[in-house]
């Protein structure tokens, strides 16, 4: 059991007894049929997006039944019971007592009229936040809390305060869903955009993984919040760069799911899906889907990625001169998800259809592309993707010799998703 103090605040959970999806204290621990457990709410809500392989293994599975952990629910169930039972002045689990600490520590900090925040009473927050929802909550709630973190991206070019900045961004993660905690991000993004920049790529380039992931999570819940925010992000190139540059990196698939939806969510504009298709995302994207080992959601956020540069000309010319991207689009369809297949239709259609690019055509044709097609049209498509199919149909008809005998010949060798 690992057992941290900071400011008198102390924390201990076993690792075990957290969610590996949630990070929080399992309320209902259940295990899948590879044998690892999650708390029930979580994996039910990862399976009921679609999803058909473990969140921790990534290997597919062979069934979605979860069984009760009762062994573990009881070991957290003691664990519990026996630190809310200690006294203060041993370690505690009592939220109400953690959370008055932390009240204390903030209140003593404001009182200092300091624009840092100390590392330790950064490193309690977060501890404290990370254990569960309600904690996040609770932090989120605290008068003048984010007005008080923020102050620290003033100091952001100083190297010597990045791990503070680190636990800033960090701990906005965490409450960011909370009611208001956005609203005045956003606000203070608005008022300080150069500060805001330098310390978002101040951690994207110098930070810990983790400080980048979460950086990423919080540039992406901000461009999500309006379209002024998400130009404010868009306009600072040296922040859509750092996110290509985690989405390119050999850092695991988290990073890599972080970096692409932030990418998603700010690169609406022309201006900035020019300068993605500049920095590679066409190869990048396509390397990610020829992977057998990335998880669905980085393969569906790869395909995302490529329908969006697709809509502009300089991304449909970079994909029909990748040589390995449509055919690894086309190699993808009906097997990934449903969301994975219509973004890979949308790619498809850009380059085979709307600029009926020759090589891209024979690229698709070349790898069965026709029989994909026809398959996706017969599935449970949207009204507009089953548009784009028969569109796509007709091209690929005027291309193949035998439109029937390819069909006839090729589709038992599918199996869908």
């Amino acid at each position: 059991m690992a057992r941290e103090k900071s400011n008198g605040l102390y924390l201990s959970v076993p690792s075990f007894f957290k969610c590996p999806i949630s990070m929080d204290v399992m309320k209902s621990p259940v295990s899948l049929c590879t044998g690892v457990t999650y708390d029930r709410q979580s994996i039910q809500k990862w399976l009921d997006s679609g999803h058909n392989t473990c969140p921790a293994t990534m290997q597919v599975l062979q069934s979605t039944d979860v069984v009760p952990n009762l062994t573990l629910r009881r070991l957290i169930r003691v664990w519990s019971d026996s630190y809310l039972l200690r006294p203060e002045s041993h370690a505690s689990f009592n939220n109400h007592i953690a959370f008055e600490s932390l009240k204390k520590l903030i209140s003593s900090e404001c009182s200092e009229q300091s624009e840092r925040v100390s590392v330790g009473t950064l490193s309690s927050i977060v501890s404290f936040a990370k254990l569960s929802g309600e904690n996040r909550e609770s932090v989120a709630k605290i008068d003048g809390f984010v007005p008080l973190i923020t102050k620290m991206f003033k100091n952001c070019n100083e190297i010597e305060v990045i791990e503070q900045i680190e636990l800033v961004i960090i701990c906005l993660d965490l409450i960011l869903p909370e009611k208001g905690v956005r609203e005045q991000l956003v606000q203070h993004l608005v008022n300080s955009t150069s500060l805001t920049s330098s310390s978002f790529s101040l951690v994207l380039q110098r930070g810990g993984l983790d400080a980048k992931i979460s950086a990423a999570r919080v540039l992406e819940s901000l461009a999500s919040f309006d379209n002024e925010s998400r130009r404010i992000i868009a306009d600072q190139s040296v922040l859509i760069k750092e996110l290509y540059n985690l989405t390119a990196s050999d850092t695991g698939y988290p990073a890599v799911d972080a970096g692409l939806a932030a990418l998603i969510a700010v690169c609406t504009s022309r201006q900035s899906k020019k300068e993605i298709v500049r920095l590679g995302i066409v190869k990048t994207a396509g390397k990610l889907l020829s992977s057998p080992e990335n998880s669905v959601t980085v393969v569906e956020k790869a395909m995302k990625v490529l329908e969006i540069i697709s809509t502009c000309t300089e991304g449909r010319t970079a994909i029909c001169e990748d040589e390995n991207c449509v055919p690894a689009v086309v190699k993808r369809l009906m097997k990934v998800s449903p969301a994975a297949t219509e973004h890979g239709i949308g790619v498809i259609w850009s380059v085979c259809y709307m600029s009926r690019d020759r090589t891209a055509q024979e690229a698709a044709m070349r790898n069965n592309g026709l029989t994909k097609v026809l398959l996706v049209m017969q599935s449970n498509c949207s009204g507009s993707v089953r548009q784009m199919c028969g569109e796509l149909v007709k091209v690929f008809r005027v291309n193949s010799k035998s439109c029937l005998a390819s069909y006839e010949t090729r589709t038992t060798h599918i199996t869908p998703y």
